[in-house]
């Protein structure tokens, strides 16, 4: 009996400890099935290693904070998602761990989401040393999460997530129902890794809440992550609700800024910006009530306006939940801003926007500026923003409550520039900058630093039949096609799916003479760079739509780089439309750039990136520089740029066209460059005779404008429809 006694003790003890809990790998979806139709506190279900393709895991269990349920991969890193593939959690107390989301998509709207269901939200629960990357939609315009947070108290935390190139949030936390409101959500220590340039809003890395529910508090904690080359949009964070806290992250050359867009009552603390000198680069942009600012430290900024490393804005009276609240009762104490372009005050002031700062203070701060005093510019009264104990360093002139001193930064144990001379003002000398190792799973590797240009290695192309065609599809990226001299007939359209380069050998001019247009069709992925080379056209087809390098019918994301240097285009005249370059729709280039080159009797536009024309902030392509180069007989535009919507979340389009030499082009259509809401714009030293207009039209925001030392021979001045903007200069 005594015996018996014992052996139902010890089954009982079995039964209640986590030692004995279940611990079950699957190896099947149906065997997970199975395998979590009855989970207990403690179990653990294993997903064995390898790639499990269009898995969409439904993951809900009822855990404990002593015992909580997991889902694990057998070896972190080795358990691959692909194909249509998410993850829902539910229940509470649930941990996630291990995997990786890699080649494929998500078939919902999200490709991890603590939410199972509409009633079973996740509580509790952590996902950690998960990684996302690039698991983009096919259509970039196709719009999802990768981390939607719903519920309370769940902690996203040590995760990679980089290369999102399709539209919507990286990472976003849902406020749409009361049980998720409040939340104190963690999301911490993880890698975000490059997000390349959208071309539209819905860019933003990190979003907590959206204006319809920004007056509700999210306490939300966003802390030690790293932000690497987080670039979609002008909002790398976009706090939309209230009671957050941002602090103790790293935001290492990406372009945008924290920005505190709906919601009071927030805190952005002790974090670090190292820009790095990139172009936009931002730091903080303050909007709404009782915001806080305090001990952040910012270097190498350089965006400016929106974008600066300090934007307090002007806000809309009695504003509207989605438009701007003006900003009150904030503190903006104890910040370094070293080597960077602007401080902006009042920023955005319009008819609209015309409620200065009032109720504020800016104090203690440490100013270390590229254009000195003026580079703190007020678009406004901003006698509402009370200043004391700020220091900029250089000589006057200053201002009250900022006193200009010189002063002496040198480079602390912790990597960050302090001043010396018993100067207090500015960041705090313990600041601790979070190192990349210690971010995301140690077992995933982080995207190299971009590497610097180098030399490509020439591949000797000869005029044998076929020889450029298969050189072409057997070259690496690394190699550049060198052609002999001569005429290289091309019966084909050749497919760039990849970075490539062709040239004419050194000494030698080669010709390109094709049938079929496009000659080069654009793929994703892919890029090109023609340098000393005289494209012709043989007799192609009379169609509508004709041009010498066009991008594919598929989405393709902003990456790539179209370059043509010294190169000679003549007689495109088979029809009224036969451009150069043709960036398609949802399609989008990172960089155009044509440099000392020839173009004559072309009937079409030399630069077509204007197909997006559905006025949603969308536009084709980033940058365009055209410089050095001579346009003759052009009938349609050298370039046509289209972005149309008043949407103010991208730094794009930028046009630079200089020291070019233009005659007879430009007279048919809508000009000679018709730019469409350009936010860069510069037209300086170039020669245009007997040509049409330069069309302008602004569409949001305030571009950036600066024409000057063109010579117009029998042209007309250019035409800036509706106001000029010039932005003012440090």
């Amino acid at each position: 009996m005594a015996i018996r006694r014992i052996i139902a003790t010890l089954a009982l003890a079995a039964s209640a400890s986590p030692t004995f809990a279940a611990d079950r790998i699957v190896r099947s979806q149906a065997e997970f099935r199975a395998a979590t139709a009855a989970l207990a506190p403690g179990d653990t279900v294993v997903l064995a290693n390898g790639v499990w393709r269009d898995f969409e895991i439904g993951f809900s269990a009822q855990g404990t904070a002593a015992l909580p349920v997991t889902l694990r991969a057998e070896e972190p890193g080795k358990v691959i998602l692909s194909g249509r593939s998410n993850l829902r959690i539910g229940g509470r107390f649930v941990i996630v761990s291990g995997l990786v989301f890699r080649d494929g998509y998500s078939p919902t709207g999200e490709v991890i989401s603590f939410r199972r269901t509409d009633s079973d939200l996740a509580q509790d629960s952590r996902v950690t040393e998960v990684v996302i990357d690039r698991f983009n939609q096919p259509d970039r315009f196709r719009s999802d999460y990768w981390v939607a947070l719903y519920g309370a108290r769940n902690r996203f935390d040590h995760n990679h997530v980089a290369g999102k190139t399709n539209e919507g949030v990286t990472l976003a936390v849902r406020l749409e129902t009361a049980a998720s409101r409040g939340n104190a959500h963690r999301i911490d220590h993880n890698y975000f890794g490059p997000r390349p340039v959208l071309g539209s809003n819905g860019g933003e890395t990190i979003r907590v809440g959206t204006s319809a529910f920004s007056m509700f508090d999210s306490n939300t904690v966003i802390e030690d992550n790293v932000f690497d080359r987080c670039d979609g949009e002008v909002e790398i964070v976009s706090i939309k609700s209230g009671a957050n806290i941002v602090r103790r992250n790293v935001f290492l050359r990406s372009r945008g800024s924290i920005v505190l867009r709906h919601g009071d009552g927030n805190v952005v603390e002790r974090n670090v910006f190292l820009g790095g000198g990139k172009a936009h680069t931002g730091g903080i942009r303050v909007i709404n009530r009782r915001q806080t600012v305090r001990e952040n430290y910012l270097e190498g900024l350089r965006g400016t306006g929106f974008a600066s490393a300090l934007a307090v804005m002007n806000g809309v009276p009695n504003s509207p939940v989605n438009r701007y609240a003006p900003v009150e009762a904030a503190r903006i104490e104890h910040n370094s801003f070293i080597d960077s372009r602007r401080l902006t005050f009042a920023a955005g002031r319009s008819e609209e926007r015309s409620a200065a700062p009032k109720s504020s203070l800016f104090a203690d701060n440490l100013l270390q500026l590229e254009g000195g005093a003026a580079a703190i510019v007020a678009e406004d009264d901003i006698s509402g923003l009370a200043m004391r104990g700020n220091v900029l360093a250089g000589t006057g002139p200053a201002s009250d409550g900022i006193a200009a001193r010189p002063v002496k930064l040198t480079r602390a144990a912790n990597g960050l520039l302090y001043p010396g001379g018993g100067i207090t003002a500015g960041a705090p000398r313990d600041l601790a900058v979070i190192a990349l190792a210690e971010v995301g799973p140690t077992w995933y590797p982080k995207p190299a630093a971009e590497p610097a240009p180098r030399a490509l290695l020439a591949l000797s192309v000869t005029l044998a039949d076929g020889a450029l065609v298969k050189a072409l599809a057997e070259a690496a990226g690394d190699r550049c096609l060198e052609l002999a001299a001569g005429t290289y007939p091309v019966d084909r359209t050749l497919l760039v799916d990849r970075p490539i380069c062709i040239r004419s050998a050194p000494g030698a001019r080669a010709t390109l003479q094709f049938t079929q247009a496009p000659l080069f069709e654009l793929a994703p992925g892919g890029g090109l760079r023609l340098q000393r080379i005289d494209l012709r056209a043989e007799d192609p087809a009379d169609a509508v739509g004709n041009a010498v390098i066009r991008t594919m019918t598929l989405p393709m994301p902003s990456e790539a780089v179209i370059e043509l240097d010294q190169v000679d285009v003549r007689n495109l005249d088979v029809n009224k439309a036969f451009d150069v370059i043709s960036i398609g729709k949802s399609a989008m280039a990172a960089t155009i750039r044509i440099t000392d080159s020839t173009f004559a009797n072309i009937s079409g536009n030399i630069v077509s990136a204007d197909a997006e024309r559905d006025d949603f902030g969308r536009y084709n392509a980033e940058a365009v520089e055209i410089s050095g180069s001579r346009f003759t007989d052009v009938g349609g535009a050298i370039a046509s740029i289209y972005r149309g919507g008043t949407d103010e979340s991208t730094f794009g389009p930028q046009v630079r066209f200089s020291g070019n030499q233009v005659t007879h082009s430009g007279t048919t259509g809508s000009g000679l460059l018709a730019l469409v809401g350009v936010q860069q714009l510069a037209i300086t030293d170039n020669r245009i005779e007997r040509s049409g207009p330069i069309r302008v039209t602004p569409t949001t925001g305030v571009p950036e404008m600066t024409m000057g030392g063109n010579v117009l021979v029998d042209s007309p001045e250019p035409v800036v429809v509706g106001a000029s903007h010039r932005e003012p200069r440090p």
